[in-house]
This record gives structure tokens, sequence and C-alpha cells, in this order.
């Protein structure tokens, strides 16, 4: 990539190059960074109101916990496997899924659309995660492509999403991964803040509502 400055068409008698045109990834990746924080407002702020204007069920919010201790579970045990930029990650859950962290996600946020029984939080979150997560997924994608030779043979032999469920055999260019769980990644990539931020979200949804309407009825 050329610097600022450097550019072929800035020497004098060079013409000025024509400008490339951005592929669908790039175009969308850019819309995506600029509605990325709005979304999130408002779906928080959604939550928020479904919140308060009805309480949760006891028996949607221990449902929940079906669905986002998994993905809690599965976000954690990636982080102990995938090392960013360095290696292709390939046992695991990576041997299952080719993206586990994503997967764990999705299944904490359905579990806290359940646990409100809110059809327009799970519509707001299904949104949010379909317009984020697939220009980044694809952009991922082909870094891995150009980075990893292994990676066009481990696309072939493990899902982009849908788990698979015996794990694919792949290599990851150096013969067969058999790194294990490694707990410094896993503190390394600070996923622990997964776990905080949901405790956080079920406390909401235990103890936020009563204490608005504490502090309303204090106000009559």
């Amino acid at each position: 990539m050329n610097q600022p400055g450097n550019r072929p068409g800035n020497q004098p008698g060079n013409p000025e190059p024509a400008p490339v045109q951005q592929d669908w990834i790039a175009r969308w990746q850019r819309v995506a960074r600029r509605i990325r924080v709005p979304l999130g407002f408002l779906a928080a702020a959604l939550y928020l109101f479904e919140l308060c204007r009805r309480a949760p069920r006891p028996d949607a919010v221990a449902w929940s916990l079906a669905l986002v201790l998994p993905g809690l579970w599965l976000r954690a045990y990636a982080a102990g496997y995938v090392k960013k930029n360095r290696e292709l990650t390939v046992t695991g859950p990576y041997a299952h899924t080719r993206n586990p962290l994503y997967l764990g996600s999705m299944l904490m946020a359905a579990g806290f659309a359940l646990a409100l029984l809110s059809w327009p939080v799970a519509l707001v979150l299904a949104l949010g995660f379909a317009v984020i997560y697939i220009p980044v997924i694809a952009s991922e994608e082909r870094f891995l492509r150009a980075t990893f030779p292994g990676f066009t043979t481990y696309c072939l032999r493990v899902p982009r999403l849908i788990p698979r469920l015996t794990p694919g055999r792949v290599e990851n260019g150096t013969g067969v991964a058999k790194s294990g769980f490694s707990f410094a990644l896993y503190l390394r990539h600070r996923e622990y803040n997964a776990a905080v931020g949901a405790a956080l979200l079920y406390l909401s949804l235990l103890l936020l509502r009563p204490a608005l309407g504490a502090i309303f009825h204090g106000l009559q």
C-alpha cells in the first residue's frame, strides 16, 4: 500500500491514477462502522423500555440460561485457542465451526431476547448482527485466505457458523494442529468481560425494574 504523499500520480508528468472501486465488503464495513454505535444505543434503549414496560417472567429468565451459558462457555473456550493473525486455529471449537466467538455472542443475544420475551429486541439484535458481522466475517475470511495456505481446505471441512457434530481434521500449515486450551490466551483476550457483562444484564433483569418502581413511587 502506498503511503500518503508517495502516490505515483503525485509525481511530475504522471497522470493521476483512476480510483480503485471498493468492493461490497469494504463498502458494507464503512456503513457498519457508522451505524454500529447508534444500533447499540437503540438496542439498549429498547431493552430498557421493554424491561420497564413489563416484568420479566421467571420461567423465561430461567430458560434464557440455556442459551446464555452455552454462549459464554463457547466464547471462553474459543478465546483459549485462537492466536489472532499468528496461526490458523483449527482445533478445539474451531474444528467444529469457523466462528465460535460470533456464534457464542449470537447465543447470548438470543438468550437475553428470550429472557424478555420481546420480539422487538430480538429483531433489533438480529439486524445488528447481520449488518455488523456479515462484512466482518467476510473481511476476516479474505485475510485468512490470503495469509494461510490451508484456509481453503479448512473452509471445505468446517462450516462457517452452524457447527458440525464431529471435529474436522485439518492441518494448519505445520502439520495436524494439536494445541490445547490456554488459560493465558483466555486472559489475554479478556474474555472474562463477557461473563461480567452477562452478570450485569441478569442483575438488571432482576433488580432494575423494582429499583425504578421504587424511585418513581418516591417521586409521587
